[in-house]
């Protein structure tokens, strides 16, 4: 069994999924779902609604709120995307336009605060507490995650065990509450329900770790993302962490000078610091270095569904875990 083969089988569930999640977009006001089509026309696995299919059919339910809340859970990260997008000043996502450069950064912020709020509505008819909780909780740890990650622009000292509680807040936080709210919707123990909410988290973790990697790795033709875009906004992740718990001093001083002048620097000056750092993280195996630690949490992730007995939809989840590391295309 492979992704592939797994998005096949869910084909139809994941149908339904975008027909709420166009409803999510629903609005009199005919700019908002004019923004929502270009949204949903730009692409996206919908890997989080995905993730709460299988959790739901793990636990046992096949109904339509399967499909009510995995829109939901699509709507906030497309919500968390408009933002996300806007704060990078970014241009491009997935090789189209982002929505902020073509209807301006004012608009687009209110849109994605619609999404919330109309995505916490609809959660809200549900009535289903629990549920609501995951989702709320979900949204504040993300918006938290922005903004600690934004407060580290450029700050060389971030450390591992920081890296990692913004990318858990950022993106490990929403792929949990998707398995998290299936197994809540299904049959389960209280404790098969906080195993499938590591699982989630850790995978999530693991799906940032690995953009992270890419965005020293990527361009833009294949993957829709400028290489070393992290680099020239000051972002501090995993791959610079480690390298500057292995540089020399004088490596140490000329990193931490490339990571200072990023707002100023010239595309010539990024092109060239940029390949300073790739020549550093070869030099010291770094890369490596990352992806055997997001390889070792994703066997923590896989370790997690052991309280449930071996079954084609747990098998299913191990492969999605899997493919958090096997994204190149």
């Amino acid at each position: 069994m492979d992704v592939s083969e797994i998005f096949q089988r869910y084909e139809p569930e994941l149908r339904l999924v975008e027909k709420e999640l166009h409803d999510v977009f629903s609005s009199e006001v005919a700019l908002i779902p004019t923004i929502g089509r270009h949204i949903l026309n730009s692409g996206g696995k919908r890997m989080r609604p995905l993730y709460l299919l299988l959790s739901a059919d793990l636990a046992g339910y096949t109904g339509r709120a399967r499909a009510v809340f995995g829109s939901i859970i699509e709507a906030i990260h497309n919500a968390s995307l408009l933002h996300d997008d806007i704060v990078d000043g970014a241009e491009v996502r997935r090789g189209r336009p982002t929505s902020h450069s073509l209807w301006g950064n004012e608009i687009v912020v209110l849109v994605g605060d619609f999404l919330y709020a109309n995505s916490l509505r609809l959660a809200v008819e549900q009535q289903n507490l629990a549920i609501m909780h995951a989702i709320s909780y979900a949204v504040t740890k993300m918006t938290e995650g922005e903004i600690l990650q934004l407060q580290k622009i450029a700050d060389s000292s971030v450390t591992e065990q920081e890296y990692l509680k913004i990318i858990s807040s950022k993106t490990g936080v929403l792929i949990s509450a998707a398995c998290r709210i299936g197994a809540l919707l299904g049959n389960v123990s209280a404790e098969q329900v906080e195993a499938l909410s590591v699982f989630g988290l850790k995978t999530g973790i693991v799906f940032q770790m690995f953009d992270d990697i890419l965005d020293y790795k990527a361009d833009e033709e294949h993957l829709g993302k400028i290489l070393g875009k992290d680099l020239n906004e000051g972002k501090i992740t995993l791959p610079l962490i480690y390298l500057l718990d292995c540089a020399l001093p004088q490596e140490k001083e000329q990193i931490t000078r490339i990571i200072k002048s990023t707002e100023d620097a010239s595309p010539q000056e990024m092109t060239k610091n940029l390949a300073e750092i790739l020549e550093l993280f070869k030099r010291y195996g770094v890369i490596e270095k990352t992806i055997q630690r997001a390889i070792d949490i994703v066997d923590e992730a896989k370790g997690a569904l052991s309280v449930f007995d071996d079954c084609p939809q747990r098998d299913a989840l191990m492969v999605m875990a899997d493919y958090a590391l096997q994204r190149n295309k």
